[in-house]
């Protein structure tokens, strides 16, 4: 059977090394299915969605992680989320056509930024430049700056797949220098193609059969988008009386669209003057975006 919509975590039991392997398939395809852009735009978000499953498997939370690049050149804004479910979602915003090369040349002067949105807690937010050939090192680039571990990420997307495999030091390991060398010549050696076909047992063995290797359960990765109209109408209450009314002065019914699923919600006047009169029950609800 064919490993996909799959997240691998293993552990090199005698090394100071994690890691992680992912291959998207229909949640993949279920994400893009609602995003426009050529095939470069969108090989952006599948590599993105596949980093952004495994970084939120290297934290302990309860919440969402949320990868977000901006920048001022011909793709504006680039987002994946994924749960500590393993529930996935994003968005791609820019030019239909453009030219592939490194990241500055796609996405101009930006930022890349990290959100970790925990249940238990005030949100946790890492900021780096969008600089590098590619997201895998915009993201090697920022693990060594803010967290101070050695970090190495393969990702890719096509058509049909999105693919990442992600290597960790782990931190205060004697030898870990060594350890870590040794782990990233043999990795090193990976292609594209191999993440691609092969399943995760296949690939850790192509690369690493000298090694002791613990193999952790799979974890389901799944498409699956936050949106609700109740969700939606505690934004629309908390934006006010007066905004509300001149927006249904102009157009006698509010519209909003989802960006990551394209659900389409309406709210007519008899709906916008329920969300007001219902305040308590608007400001009790336990129901989260």
């Amino acid at each position: 059977m064919i490993e996909q919509d799959l997240l691998r975590r293993f552990l090199f039991e005698e090394l100071g090394v994690r890691g992680e392997w992912v291959k998207l398939s229909s949640s993949w395809q279920a994400a893009k299915r609602h995003q426009r852009g050529s095939e470069i735009v969108q090989q952006q978000l599948g590599q993105a969605l596949a980093a952004v499953v495994m970084l939120s498997a290297t934290v302990k939370f309860k919440g969402s992680m949320i990868l977000q690049a901006q920048g001022d050149g011909d793709i504006k804004t680039l987002v994946a989320q994924a749960t500590d479910q393993r529930k996935i979602r994003g968005l791609v915003r820019g030019k239909e056509n453009i030219s592939a090369g490194p990241l500055e040349a796609m996405f101009g002067q930006g930022r890349l930024v990290l959100t970790i949105e925990s249940e238990s807690g005030a949100p946790y937010q890492g900021i780096v430049p969008l600089q590098g050939n590619n997201l895998a090192a915009v993201l090697q680039t920022y693990f060594e700056q803010s967290e101070q571990l050695k970090t190495r990420l393969w990702l890719f997307a096509n058509a049909t797949h999105a693919v990442g495999l992600l290597l960790q030091e782990l931190p205060a390991q004697e030898n870990y220098e060594t350890d870590w060398e040794h782990i990233e010549i043999l990795a090193n050696t990976v292609t594209e193609q191999e993440l691609f076909e092969l399943d995760c047992e296949q690939l850790l063995y192509r690369l690493f059969n000298q090694e002791k290797v613990r193999l952790f359960d799979a974890e389901p990765v799944e498409f699956s988008c936050a949106c609700s109209r109740t969700n939606i109408e505690k934004t629309l209450f908390a934006m006010g009386r007066a905004e509300l009314e001149d927006i249904l002065k102009e157009r006698d019914i509010i519209e909003v669209n989802c960006e990551f699923c394209s659900e389409h919600y309406c709210f007519d006047k008899v709906d916008v003057e329920n969300i007001l009169s219902q305040k308590n029950s608007a400001a009790n609800s336990d129901t989260r975006h």
